[in-house]
């Protein structure tokens, strides 16, 4: 006898040689009666179906046996968290019910369902930042879910994966305490600061009604961002408008002067305040690992880097690495400074400083 599928998603890997986060994996119980003299006896077997084109893994397809045997039947798993006992590498999965996936349909179908998007899209402001003889290629990059009310998309600290658009529906954006401080509808964004933070995801996001929703990974995220120069704005005015809302850093402590500790405010997080705030000053940080350090903006511009021996990128690279250390904002420039070039344009040197972070972290976990 057959029983409703559940779906389990990819939340955290850890050196997994097989698996990337946000993949899915689905399972199904099947149980058979054997009847004998005695009594009848079921045995409860497991149907897995691993993410598309990847293939199996024994030890994880026998952890999610135990599950169905435990549970006896597929619907009745609950809601829960589940870790692979692991390989070379680990992972954790969380049940978040059954997702109607369409990229895992037939590819025909998927396609002629994004097709019949495209009007709809070109309406989205994200969209709006590509040109209409692009706009189909881009899309293309994008895989699209369909989740019905309570589904969590993405839960607080996870590590960042995917960059999210809803298409149709609406989600909430739940606090620690499990409260709903805002809700995102049709056109609107999630997801993106984690990739552009390399951070661990700021807030849980909850369907709040069915929703069919846009993604795309961090790898394909990175391509879009590199290929088209305006999606790189209208990230730099998403976050500065989010950034004022949330008052993480208020405006009038920008305009006097700050002191803080790159412990509380992380480097990259206290560049892109004065970048977005377009403010003009020296940043100081100092008790660093390898002495001090000093930043000049021009109206959010970066002018001036120089750290470690480096100047230019090269400072600005380096000193994303650094977890401690006290800086000071303080407003104004030499005149002089009014007519030296830019190092490089914001956001593009960002990325490319998070890249260079990630590979750093990578080798040192292998």
């Amino acid at each position: 006898m057959g029983f409703p599928k559940v779906t389990f998603k990819v939340t955290e890997t850890k050196n997994c040689p097989l698996y990337s986060f946000g993949e899915v994996f689905t399972v199904a119980g099947i149980t058979i009666s054997m009847n004998s003299k005695e009594e009848n006896t079921f045995i409860t077997t497991a149907i897995i179906h691993s993410p598309k084109d990847k293939e199996k893994c024994k030890i994880l397809s026998g952890d999610l046996t135990k599950i169905i045997i435990q549970y006896e039947r597929a619907d009745k798993i609950p809601v829960c968290l589940i870790s692979c006992s692991g390989c070379t590498g680990s992972l954790r999965l969380e049940n978040t019910g059954e997702l109607n996936l369409i990229e895992n349909q037939d590819k025909d179908t998927y396609a002629n369902e994004l097709a019949s998007m495209l009007h709809l899209l070109s309406d989205f402001a994200f969209f709006k930042n590509i040109d209409d003889a692009n706009l189909e290629k881009v899309v293309k990059y994008f895989k699209l879910n369909k989740l019905k009310q309570g589904d969590i998309v993405i839960r607080k600290g996870d590590p960042g994966g995917n960059f999210y658009i809803i298409v149709t529906g609406s989600v909430n954006v739940i606090n620690d305490r499990g409260m709903t401080i805002s809700t995102l509808s049709k056109g609107e964004v999630f997801g993106e600061m984690s990739l552009i933070c390399n951070d661990s995801v700021g807030a849980t996001i909850q369907v709040r009604e069915p929703t069919s929703i846009l993604y795309i990974d961090r790898r394909n995220f990175q391509k879009i961002l590199n290929q088209y120069p305006a999606i790189q704005l209208y990230f730099t005015r998403l976050m500065a408008k989010r950034l004022t809302k949330s008052n993480v850093i208020r405006a009038e402590d920008l305009s006097s002067g700050m002191i803080g500790n790159l412990a509380e405010i992380p480097a990259e997080a206290l560049f892109q305040t004065l970048n977005m705030n377009n403010k003009t000053g020296i940043l100081t940080i100092s008790e660093l690992v390898h002495g001090t350090a000093r930043f000049s903006f021009r109206q959010g511009a970066l002018i001036k880097a120089r750290y470690h021996g480096l100047e230019g990128e090269g400072a600005f690279y380096d000193i994303l690495k650094e977890q401690d250390g006290r800086f000071r904002f303080t407003p104004g420039i030499p005149t002089d400074d009014f007519e030296i070039p830019e190092i490089g344009y914001f956001m593009k040197l960002l990325m490319e400083g998070m890249r260079r972070l990630d590979e750093t972290r990578d080798r040192k976990t292998n």
